[in-house]
């Protein structure tokens, strides 16, 4: 459904879900509806399917759901395309994405969206659910940026859930109070935010941190990537150097 003046709010729930059949990765079901469109690019032993937004999304009033499925031993590679832009809408109410993904034995997820934007007026709300089964991988990677070049922010309110035989991290973040997001405690006046987790063979067996960007190991295993940037460009870069200090890292990236 396109957005238009006087148009409903767009309520859209998208599915993908792969599987393992003699050491490749196939798509087993793929369902998309406007504005989540899946696109698989590739077969092999891992699957890669672009998520494109084919309508401008998420607007004020909108509720957008993604449920991935990842069968025993299947491998899947899920990838944005174009920065996601939080805009307000015609009629009250914030907007909401939720993307929920179960990923089973032996099966791994490595998803990596394009940056969140939050422009102004925008009140949005973003949640990442995942449950992962013994020897399950999962890599998750967020970019929020606070408004276009020039512009304040809107309001958003990002949730990361992962659980493995109980919780593994769960992680709320808030942006968009211009005291709170100047503020030494917040983020000392940076445009943005970068978090990625990485579930993914052995953690890092301490804490460990540069200028502007930690890589932390979480109580019931997973390490936790957090970097503060002022452009999407370094922000992915620092994540990038957080990664190779990953024992399941290369200078590629994760390792599959």
């Amino acid at each position: 459904m396109a957005h238009t003046t006087g148009i409903a709010s767009v309520k859209a729930r998208a599915l993908l879900s792969v599987h393992a059949v003699d050491g490749r990765t196939v798509v087993g079901e793929m369902r998309s509806m406007a504005p989540l469109r899946l696109i698989p690019r590739r077969g092999g032993s891992r699957a890669l399917v672009h998520l494109v937004s084919s309508v401008t999304a998420p607007l004020g009033g909108d509720d957008l759901e993604l449920v991935v499925r990842v069968g025993p031993g299947a491998h899947l590679d899920l990838r944005g395309v174009a920065a996601t832009l939080a805009l307000p809408g015609h009629r009250p109410g914030g907007s909401r994405a939720v993307v929920r993904v179960e990923v089973d034995a032996g099966g791994s997820l490595d998803y990596a969206p394009e940056p969140t934007v939050v422009t102004a007026r925008a009140c949005h709300e973003a949640v990442f659910r995942a449950d992962l089964a013994a020897g399950a991988r999962l890599r998750t990677r967020e970019l929020l940026v606070l408004g276009r070049v020039g512009e304040r922010p809107g309001a958003l309110v990002s949730t990361l859930d992962v659980r493995r035989d109980g919780p593994l991290v769960r992680q709320t973040t808030r942006v968009g109070d211009p005291d709170v997001d100047g503020s030494p405690a917040g983020l000392a006046g940076m445009r943005v935010l970068g978090t990625e987790l990485l579930c993914w063979g052995a953690d890092v067996p301490e804490p460990v941190s540069h200028d502007w960007w930690s890589l932390v190991p979480l109580a019931r295993g997973g390490t936790l990537a957090t970097v503060l940037a002022p452009d999407a460009v370094t922000a992915e870069r620092a994540l990038a150097r957080a990664r190779r200090e990953h024992p399941g890292s290369c200078d590629g990236g994760v390792t599959i």
